[in-house]
């Protein structure tokens, strides 16, 4: 097979398609414990408990998907034929997550079960096989680096996007369709964010329509190139999942991809919650709406797409591996120094910058590693199994979500957190403080010994590669 360059407008194509997932995935990731919490009216505790059984049995839902849409066949490809068809549904099920019934307490942890599984659903039947497509695109790892800095350079874009846009729209729906409950506590009533339920629904779905003109572009701009050895007529799940469980560096990447995203997850779960009860500094930027917890999140993806587009020149001069654990190691020696700051936002700020920058190198390391695992996987065993691969990036970026949330709800729990009350304890303002400083080092640390095991250095990877394209050309 011939490598064929791949041109500026697909790259931008491809990332927009993780743009309209990254709008949604940061919705789920920054604000959702809060929306169950504040707007909802469930415990901490079983929103987290919420968290982690939708998402853990949505995580395999991802392997499944994976299997299916390396056995889609369509004029369109195995993959892009997914932006088509779940483009529109993935919109409404978000705008549908985020309404908030007048049930009961138990009906609404039952409804709240029930839309975010669903949404998890839709959300693996798009973004799998979006993450398969990398691997479709090209064969060269060189413009598969690429392709994975777009998308994580657009993903970037897209979450500061919904950082800028949804504070704004939730207060501007709330003022406008709104009423106000004066049973709400003066804590409530002061909330960084609106608590009307009305604006959460239009201010996500308003995203949600950004999110399909994406997809839909993403679908169009971008095309399949790359086919696999033997015939699809016989392939066997059974053998597909055999080779995947005696892939050692398929396990390596997995567990260190987990501790990454748990190191993200759980600093920005607890981020309102942190900036509301314990920063405690009570300012909007005029003209845009935005809050101080905003304004964090903003700076936080600005350095992260600092971190993405330094990536491929970093990784490209010392390796992915290495320019991998250097990020993990040094992004968690300044969590650890995040505790010992002052409460002051000029070094809250600072410090999350800096973090956020070491932090960007990681995620498209991990897509383009996930990528080469594919192509080491194929030369082993003769199989291309992208879909399957890809969807346990999926399935490892779920699972550091789904324990993330979970534990950031049980810990809030533990440490006595009231939603109800005008001021938090003592004890709430510690285990916040520790969610968003030690914990996340703590992963980071589990990153970095992860990576040491990892066997596929960059000499190994370009090794198998000439070797595939030398049995594709034959």
């Amino acid at each position: 097979m011939t490598i064929e360059k791949i041109g500026l407008k697909e790259k931008i194509g491809y990332g927009f398609g993780d743009a309209a997932s990254s709008m949604f995935w940061k919705i789920f990731g920054m604000y959702s414990l809060f929306f169950y919490t504040d707007v909802l009216g469930i415990t901490a505790a079983a929103a987290g408990t919420m968290f982690l059984i939708a998402r853990l049995w949505d995580s395999f839902f991802d392997v499944f998907v994976g299997i299916i849409s390396d056995r889609t066949k369509s004029r369109y490809g195995k993959y892009r034929p997914y932006l088509l068809w779940f483009a529109i549904p993935f919109a409404v099920m978000g705008a549908i997550t985020f309404f908030a019934p007048d049930f009961g307490e138990t009906g609404k942890l039952v409804y709240a079960y029930i839309t975010y599984s669903l949404m998890m659903i839709v959300y693996s039947m798009i973004n799998v096989p979006y993450a398969s497509l990398l691997g479709a695109i090209s064969s060269d790892p060189t413009e598969r680096n690429s392709l994975s800095s777009y998308r994580m350079s657009f993903a970037f874009i897209g979450s500061f996007v919904t950082f800028m846009l949804l504070q704004p729209l939730i207060d501007f729906f709330s003022k406008t369709f709104g009423t106000v409950d004066l049973t709400k506590t003066t804590q409530a009533a002061e909330s960084s964010i609106s608590t009307s339920p009305i604006g959460w629904v239009m201010g996500v779905g308003a995203i949600g329509i950004i999110c399909i003109v994406l997809f839909l572009l993403c679908f169009s701009w971008t095309k399949e190139r790359v086919t696999q050895i033997e015939s699809e007529e016989n392939a066997s799940i059974k053998q597909d999942l055999k080779n995947l469980l005696h892939n050692a560096p398929w396990w390596i990447l997995v567990a260190t991809g987990l501790a990454a995203l748990l190191f993200n997850a759980i600093r920005d779960s607890v981020a309102i919650y942190f900036f509301r009860d314990y920063v405690k500094v009570n300012y909007r930027m005029a003209g845009t709406g935005w809050d101080m917890t905003t304004i964090y999140f903003l700076v936080g993806q600005a350095a992260n797409l600092i971190g993405v587009m330094a990536a491929p020149s970093i990784s490209a001069k010392y390796g992915k591996k290495r320019t991998y654990m250097i990020a993990m190691l040094i992004a968690g020696i300044l969590s650890t120094a995040f505790y010992f700051i002052p409460n002051d936002i000029t070094w809250i700020l600072i410090f999350q910058f800096l973090i956020s920058v070491f932090a960007g190198y990681v995620l498209p390391l991990l897509w383009s590693m996930f990528a080469d695992i594919v192509d080491h996987q194929e030369l082993i065993t003769g199989r291309r199994a992208t879909g399957l691969i890809f969807s346990s990036s999926s399935m490892s970026q779920k699972l550091g979500w789904a324990l993330g949330a979970a534990l950031s709800g049980w810990i809030l729990a533990i440490f006595k957190y009231a939603p109800e009350a005008a001021e938090q304890s003592a004890q709430t303002l510690f285990g916040e403080h520790i969610m968003i400083s030690l914990m996340p080092a703590v992963c980071c640390a589990l990153a970095f010994l992860g990576m040491m095991f990892y066997p596929l250095s960059d000499k190994k990877v370009k090794e198998i590669s000439e070797q595939l394209n030398l049995k594709r050309n034959r």
